[in-house]
């Protein structure tokens, strides 16, 4: 099973996405392990190292059933050996094999143990533990008997027709017992001792062995025979009865047995005086782990390893020794070098040399409390940045606010301003570089009781808790803004970001964490809306501003869900023929007591809450279903907002929408902004692709207004580009709006693209787009978007105006 590790390994770099640290949890641990699931512990990282979920392998490796409990509960040998290696799999990102060893019921076990870090998706990183035995393991009792002297036989009293004893028979035997006896091998086994032929005939072993038998107690003989001192051990359950005979002579039988588990054992062991604290024994292990050579360590006593501040708890607790003991607490030791060891012991009274001492066996914990001192760093520290994290902030703003005792405290919030483009353009590796950076210019700045955090992504936050004045706030958050937007070099290419910050102060801004967060939220939107680059300080207007967008949110779920929304259609006119060749479908809502709600002021908000993509589908399937009703050669032209695109079910949606109305793709056009291609080319315009691919046309709204527009061109041959109204308003007073629509007319001619002119007003816009040889045009000097009930009136009187003309 050996083989199962480097599958794991395998299994967890396949999981591993381009631009994350750890994969996630679900990609590892669920789904194929099959009997693997039995060796692995889900060990939870939150603030302390828990056990969240064992398999049946486990659970009987660690002795225990139970679910969500910390490790540190846990045995420690087994408790050990989960803690470093999952602090070591957290500490480096990767997966982490170790080694435990362990003794479970007289059996010494070597197990592998490989920590798999992941995250999750609720925020705490989750290490798959996996456990399984490998090499040999061997019973201490079985190898102790095996490689002894010692007889061990088992025999069965016969009784006669009136229940006397009168002779025992051999059932059982170890194979010493035939050469202890000096009998043929195989020729004990049911033989009566009572037939002669062995030590046991003997008068004295035979009544040694019914009173074994007839007192129901365990007897002991000793015995002297041909040169050897045997010792006899009888044990009777009824009249079965269980013999052990051993060579007192042969100590070095005694010897082996003790090298077996005490010299040659992994742990740190040794044998101290149990009247005068000296050593009287160490094992190799103990030599190498605490660097005292044996001779050094047999003139010392127990105290010579204690730190001297620990001496008087260290003597208190030997005066409480029984029989056996294991330590109620944490210990500190001093290796050789002077170094300090936290560790557990274990120990046992033994005869040592015909002296009263104890046996000690040492566990090592200074590690696993080094571990659990990272993974409880960790907990409130950011991994990327090392700055304090979320929680960490909170505790300690709500710390600083209980102590203020109506003095100041400040809290800055701090967004990166362009960061995202870089991260987008660049990739998340030198994004992740660059908050690196930013932390360490935060911290240089941000000192003394202050405490600088990172709050997820390119956010920031700074408390002042020092009884700040505005003044001291303005111009820390000054600071902060030139210090960030410093240029940075990464890999040798100078990158330049910025940053905007709001400022909140209690207790006029709130006198809880909650409420100057919020509070500085707000202050931020309105630093980032200013352009960026600021800062501001919260008032109470932006509270307000706050809650009627928080109001216009409720109104916009109920809006829709009440439909309350309806579609008004612009027509668009073809130049050439002087016919409505289609109409633009544009979004109205009528608010019950608002009245008309400009699109400006809902469409940003129904793209943050996320209710474009269902107004959007809604928009599509309204417009199809109405654009059927029209004339056979005139289309309906909808705008597509970037969330649709984002959320990658566009085709799906297009296609049903036309397959739900009946209308043909030709009869309809997609209207999308320069923005929808600025982030995820490839995939945008794979999606595009597919919608031509339908028969659908694709027009580009706006056209001119980006800076990349012609790029777009070259990458997606569009159907149509759509002059933005701001040029075609002022070509008659700007030469150089003149020219632009010129060329964009040139551009379309030589492309073969339809151009059509927004905002046309007035007769002289018409005559000067005829001239300049647009396609078409749509403003108000035909018509403004009317409902859907005025279409046919608008087809029919647009039909009179262009027969009178002809």
């Amino acid at each position: 099973m050996f083989d199962d590790i480097p599958v794991l390994q395998r299994k967890w770099h396949a999981a591993l996405k381009p631009g994350e640290r750890l994969p996630r949890y679900e990609d590892v641990m669920l789904g194929s392990l099959g009997r693997l699931a039995d060796h692995i512990a889900l060990l939870k990282n939150d603030g302390a190292l828990e056990l969240s979920r064992s398999g049946r392998y486990v659970q009987k490796w660690l002795g225990e059933e139970a679910w969500d409990i910390p490790v540190a509960e846990l045995s420690p040998d087994c408790a050990t050996a989960l803690s470093e290696a999952a602090a070591s799999a957290l500490a480096t990102g990767r997966p982490h094999r170790g080694r435990a060893h362990c003794v479970r019921n007289g059996m010494v076990r070597t197990y592998d143990v490989l920590a798999l870090p992941t995250s999750s998706r609720w925020g705490a990183t989750l290490v798959g533990a996996y456990v399984n035995e490998r090499g040999a393991q061997y019973n201490l009792l079985d190898a102790i008997f095996s490689s002894t002297d010692d007889a061990v036989v088992s025999l069965v009293m016969l009784r006669d027709a009136g229940g006397k004893p009168f002779d025992l028979q051999v059932v059982h035997h170890n194979k010493s017992a035939g050469a202890l006896l000096k009998v043929a091998s195989g020729s004990l086994l049911w033989r009566r001792i009572g037939e002669g032929g062995t030590l046991l005939a003997l008068p004295e072993v035979m009544e040694f062995l019914f009173k074994a038998v007839l007192s129901g107690r365990g007897e002991q003989l000793e015995i002297e025979n041909e040169g050897r001192y045997l010792r006899l051990s009888a044990t009777a359950f009824a009249d079965v009865v269980s013999l052990t005979i051993s060579d007192v002579t042969a100590l070095k039988r005694r010897d082996a047995s003790f090298r077996l588990l005490f010299d040659n054992n992994p742990m740190p062991m040794w044998v101290f005086d149990a009247q005068t604290k000296a050593f009287l024994s160490v094992n190799d292990a103990a030599v190498q782990h605490y660097g005292y050579s044996r001779a050094t360590f047999l003139r010392m006593k127990l105290h010579e390893i204690w730190p001297e501040d620990e001496w008087d708890s260290h003597a208190e607790a030997l005066e409480r020794l029984g029989d056996a003991y294991h330590s109620s607490r944490n210990w500190r030791h001093l290796r050789a070098d002077g170094s300090e060891i936290e560790v557990l012991t274990f120990g046992r009274r033994v005869a040592f040399d015909d002296r009263d001492g104890y046996l000690v066996a040492v566990v090592d914990i200074t590690e696993r409390r080094k571990a659990e001192a990272r993974i409880a760093h960790m907990a409130h520290h950011d991994g990327l940045t090392d700055l304090p994290n979320r929680e960490f902030f909170q505790e300690r703003l709500k710390q600083a606010l209980g102590q203020a005792d109506g003095k100041r405290v400040g809290v800055l919030y701090m967004d990166l301003d362009l960061f995202k483009n870089i991260n987008d353009s660049f990739g998340h590796p030198v994004g992740d570089r660059l908050l690196k950076q930013v932390a360490e210019r935060l911290t240089t700045a941000v000192r003394g009781a202050n405490l600088a955090a990172r709050l997820g992504g390119d956010e920031f936050a700074v408390i002042l808790a020092a009884d700040v004045s505005p003044n001291e706030a303005s111009a820390c958050a000054s600071l902060l803004i030139d210090m960030v937007k410093a240029p940075y070099d990464l890999e040798g290419q100078e990158m330049v970001i910025g940053a905007s910050i709001g400022i909140a102060l209690s207790p006029g801004d709130g006198t809880t964490p909650e409420e100057l967060m919020r509070n500085t939220d707000m202050a931020l939107y309105r630093a980032k809306s200013d352009g960026g680059g600021v800062h501001r300080f919260f008032e109470r207007e932006m509270d307000l501003q706050a809650q009627r967008r928080r109001d216009m949110e409720l109104d916009l779920r109920r809006a829709f869900a009440n439909g309350e929304f309806e579609l008004h259609y612009q027509p668009l006119v073809s130049i050439a023929s002087d016919r409505i060749s289609g109409f633009e479908s544009l979004l109205r809502w009528h608010h019950p007591d608002k009245g008309m709600i400009s699109p400006a002021e809902f469409i940003p908000v129904a793209e943050d809450i996320g209710l474009i993509i269902q107004l959007g589908e809604w928009v599509l399937r309204e417009a199809c279903a109405e654009a059927v009703k029209w004339p056979a050669d005139v289309k309906v032209a909808v705008n597509l907002s970037p969330a649709q695109f984002r959320s990658r079910n566009l085709v799906q949606v297009v296609i049903s929408a036309l397959a739900q109305s009946g209308l043909s793709p030709k009869r309809l056009e997609l209207e999308i902004t320069e923005s929808i291609s600025l982030a995820e080319t490839d995939a945008n315009l794979a999606t595009l692709h597919q919608l031509r691919e339908l028969g659908v046309g694709i027009s580009m709204d706006d056209f001119g207004t980006g800076y990349s527009s012609l790029s777009y061109l070259r990458s997606f041959p569009f159907d149509k580009i759509k002059i933005d109204r701001s040029f075609v308003k002022d070509m008659a007073q700007r030469p150089d709006c003149g020219a632009i629509v010129r060329a964009i007319s040139g551009l379309g001619r030589s492309l073969n693209i339809t151009t059509t002119a927004e905002g046309v007003e007035t007769e002289d816009q018409l005559d000067w787009l005829r001239a300049e040889g647009c396609n078409e045009v749509q403003g108000f000097l035909f018509s403004a978007a009317r409902p859907a009930a005025e279409i046919g009136k608008l087809l029919a009187d647009f039909g009179e105006r262009t027969s009178r003309a002809a």
